[in-house]
């Protein structure tokens, strides 16, 4: 039962990584865009990198998790 649901988390752990990774990907299109671009749009390069920055370290953290869960396995 509890391997059951620890392979469940792993594969939970698994979407949000690729769902974040799509997402972490745009972002960082985003902010290459705005760089291209300088100095047009300046105001906004704070939010986006904001974001990127959440975005990956969240990734950072889940990757982390799913190590260890598998390691675990």
């Amino acid at each position: 039962m509890v391997q059951v649901e620890e392979q469940s988390r792993i594969d939970e752990l698994k979407t949000k990584i690729k769902r974040l990774n799509s997402k972490g990907g745009q972002l960082k299109m985003d902010l290459h865009d705005l760089a291209e671009g300088l100095p047009t749009d300046f105001e906004k390069i704070m939010e986006v990198a904001s974001k990127t920055y959440e975005v990956f370290h969240q990734l950072s953290e889940l990757r982390q998790e799913l190590k260890t869960l598998e390691q675990t396995k």
